[in-house]
């Protein structure tokens, strides 16, 4: 057998740096309705850490690396052959990837939901393989919605995708997720074969407060169908001091449906009759040209058509009123292209925390127990400027403390008073 299974891949997309590592504990399961092949077992031998070297000698965006790649990889080797799981050996691969320094260069199991996330990100690229994977080649894995983050030792809910199982059991951000029934919380495990069946989790809200029970029912998520759901969802009017203010999240930017959404709030949706705007990109996925900027650039023509029916479209659509964005450590990838541009030629202020100066293009690589490769394969300058390591500064600082926050966000309600006042 082949030591990697597909080395086809889309064209790099400047995109794909997870902001949230999920939470992953347990070894990847058959998940029944789910991914048909999904978790096959590797070898027991190093096949799989060599194939993962090669892969970045092979197609690393730094054809000479400053660390010596070999030695790296032969004294992680005896760690990789004690590891006795899926995610024992990604994680110690993870470490010899870790000592390039970069970001977009990951392995991902299917204990993650970041793997199907990426999964369906990439699945042009690989086409030929999602119908091994998954029935009917389409993307799927069971959860309930949400992003989390481990704080010492603890996981708190850190994100949620509105419309979906999480949001609607009431989950908040900076919830505590303690055990999901009666077992310790994995995010792709705890709901296994239990889609559309009620799934106790055990929450904390404050620190010092008993643990709540709040019911989920999971369900198969396909990620990009998801990402935009949440989008719509997140739409949404907010009146503050006799103005009404727009909001949106994004999710993910990683395809032209996303832009095309926010075009259609903005123009005809729920956010047609705002007076201001906050454009929410923390978090989530990457994948924005720097021409999706031009929606808030004022100057250029907006054409509507009308047919004969009275339904009108329109054509290059531009938002003339104020608008903020707001910014964190999550926002990676094209997302910081977005916030670079936005920041320099003074679009309104950018609120919240530095971007996580992830900026490089990526690549898709399924190794043979079809866990998922991440590969920076090009560098990326914004208006010459390199981002990588550096990210954006805010125009207006706000920390968010995520631990027990109870859906409570300091940066929303900053940028809420910015275009109020």
């Amino acid at each position: 057998m082949p030591i990697i299974r597909s080395l086809r891949s889309p064209p790099p997309l400047t995109a794909v740096a997870l902001s949230i590592v999920l939470a992953t504990t347990v070894a990847p399961p058959s998940f029944g309705q789910t991914p048909a092949n999904a978790v096959a077992q590797p070898a027991r031998d190093s096949r799989l850490l060599d194939a993962a070297w090669r892969l970045i000698r092979d197609n690393f965006y730094e054809r000479d690396l400053a660390i010596d790649w070999d030695r790296i990889k032969e004294a992680l080797r005896p760690d990789y052959d004690r590891a006795k799981s899926p995610e024992e050996r990604a994680a110690v691969i993870n470490r010899m990837l870790d000592r390039l320094g970069a970001s977009h260069t990951r392995l991902y199991t299917p204990a993650e939901p970041a793997y199907y996330q990426l999964m369906d990100i990439f699945a042009n690229g690989l086409r030929r393989d999602l119908p091994r994977l998954f029935p009917g080649g389409k993307v799927v894995y069971p959860g309930i919605g949400i992003f989390t983050r481990e704080v010492a030792g603890k996981v708190f809910v850190s994100g949620r995708l509105e419309g979906l199982p999480g949001a609607k059991a009431g989950l908040l951000v900076g919830d505590e997720i303690l055990s999901a029934d009666g077992q310790a919380f994995a995010a792709v495990e705890s709901f296994r074969s239990k889609v559309g069946k009620p799934v106790e989790l055990k929450i904390r809200r404050s620190l010092d407060a008993a643990p709540l029970a709040v019911t989920v029912k999971p369900e198969l998520i396909q990620p990009n169908e998801a990402f935009l759901t949440a989008l719509h969802q997140s739409a949404r009017l907010i009146e503050a001091d006799g103005k009404r203010i727009g909001y949106i999240r994004i999710w993910s930017y990683a395809g032209r449906q996303y832009q095309e959404a926010l075009a259609e709030e903005l123009a005809s949706g729920k956010l047609k009759d705002a007076d201001a705007v906050i454009w929410d990109l923390r978090d989530g996925w990457g994948g924005a040209q720097p021409s999706y900027l031009d929606i808030f650039n004022p100057r250029g023509p907006v054409m509507t058509l009308k047919d004969r029916d009275g339904e009108e479209d329109v054509v290059n659509f531009r938002w003339r009123k104020p608008v903020t964005l707001l910014i964190n450590g999550g926002t990676r990838s094209g997302k910081e292209v977005l916030t670079f541009g936005f920041k320099k030629y003074r679009y309104g202020e950018v609120i919240g925390e530095r971007t996580a100066g992830a900026l490089l293009a990526a690549r898709a690589f399924l190794l043979s127990d079809d866990s998922l490769m991440i590969i920076a394969v090009d560098d990326v300058a914004v208006d010459g400027e390199r981002l990588e390591g550096r990210g954006v500064e805010p125009t207006i600082q706000v920390p968010f403390d995520l631990p027990y926050a109870a859906g409570r966000d300091p940066q929303l309600d900053r940028a809420v008073r910015a275009l109020a006042g």
